[in-house]
């Protein structure tokens, strides 16, 4: 099986973070691993939510109970793109020597963006609806989870969707509400059904929620530490989280 185009670009221009899975190799724990590669914690597991939900099977697996927090290892996924990456470090220098001058690489860092979305999903156009200016794309995530984002017409021409192109939606995790049992799901919105691995709380009081997804991928949100103590939720705890079609970005490999 072939690596997915979004994440064999994410290798060539984010290579530090591929450079983790190495460490993760190494440690056999996501402590040691970011203490190895000079980062924080949280770095690290952005780092691996975002690689995990690019790759079309999670690359690192983790457990709870061992030291520093629980071990972590790569999977078999993780361990090839791990080797394709080594093959990759081989083929740097003959890159660099092949650039006529420096600014054909500052040219290449400027055509790679780099975005301040905290979530990242691949995914599968399943269905485009015309819905006036605006289209509704259905995108299949894998496991049999489906979100929809709207898009202008415009944004839909321009990215050359048809049904099943490959595509990563970007989301904001400002834009990700996590609901209580109580709490139904506005109508028209997205609504995921997910488990809380971490959480992670600032001194202001607000909280980072780590939440995982039937399918492997993982998502983040914010939500104040009085809303989780409030309805008693924490790590392992199994709620839904919603989001509006809108506030989904599509994105596609160049």
């Amino acid at each position: 099986m072939s690596l997915p185009t979004v994440l064999t670009q994410h290798i060539a221009r984010r290579p530090q973070r591929i450079a983790l899975l190495q460490h993760v190799a190494e440690q056999g724990s996501i402590t040691r691993a970011a203490k190895a590669a000079g980062i924080s914690y949280k770095a690290a597991w952005d780092a691996i939510d975002e690689l995990n939900n690019l790759a079309s099977r999670p690359l690192v697996e983790r457990s709870t109970g061992g030291r520093g927090g629980g071990g972590a290892r790569l999977s078999e996924e993780g361990e090839r793109v791990l080797r394709l990456y080594q093959r990759l470090q081989g083929l740097q220098a003959q890159i660099l020597e092949a650039a006529e001058q420096t600014s054909d690489l500052d040219l290449l860092g400027r055509l790679m963006l780099r975005t301040s979305a905290r979530n990242q999903l691949q995914g599968e156009v399943s269905g485009l609806r015309r819905e006036g200016r605006h289209d509704r794309v259905s995108l299949a995530l894998g496991g049999g989870l489906e979100i929809e984002a709207l898009i202008t017409r415009d944004s839909t021409e321009r990215l050359e969707l048809a049904l099943g192109s490959m595509v990563v939606a970007l989301l904001k995790a400002g834009w990700v509400q996590l609901l209580g049992d109580e709490e139904p799901p506005e109508p028209g919105s997205n609504c995921l059904r997910a488990r809380i691995e971490e959480v992670l709380v600032d001194e202001g009081g607000s909280s980072e929620v780590r939440l995982a997804l039937g399918n492997g991928q993982t998502l983040c949100a914010f939500v104040e530490a009085d809303w989780l103590q409030q309805r008693k939720v924490g790590p392992g705890s199994e709620l839904q989280v919603q989001f509006h079609p809108s506030f989904v970005l599509l994105g596609v490999p160049v």
